[in-house]
């Protein structure tokens, strides 16, 4: 079990990205709810978020969950396949 609290401080974290969040949508995501984010259906909300540095969003692959980024402006940053 998971929360996509949990999951977006990981991401955080592995982009070093440390500002604060500025935007949300939809403005009422429970960031707190858990669900299984492993392997099979998708159970976490569909959302996205901005912070000053990136844009993240719910990643998939076959039904296991975790949250992407990318730069939030453009950069000379690669983004790496998302899903696999």
């Amino acid at each position: 079990m998971a929360t996509w609290r949990e999951l977006m401080q990981h991401e955080r974290d592995e982009a070093g990205d440390e500002t604060p969040l500025v935007a949300v949508a939809p403005p009422n995501l429970d960031w707190h709810r858990e669900f299984d984010e492993g392997y099979g259906a998708e159970w976490g909300s569909p959302f996205t978020a901005w912070t000053e540095k990136r844009a993240y969003f719910p990643v998939t692959y076959d039904g296991l969950e975790r949250v992407g980024s990318v730069p939030r402006n453009p950069s000379d940053e690669v983004t790496r396949h998302i899903g696999g």
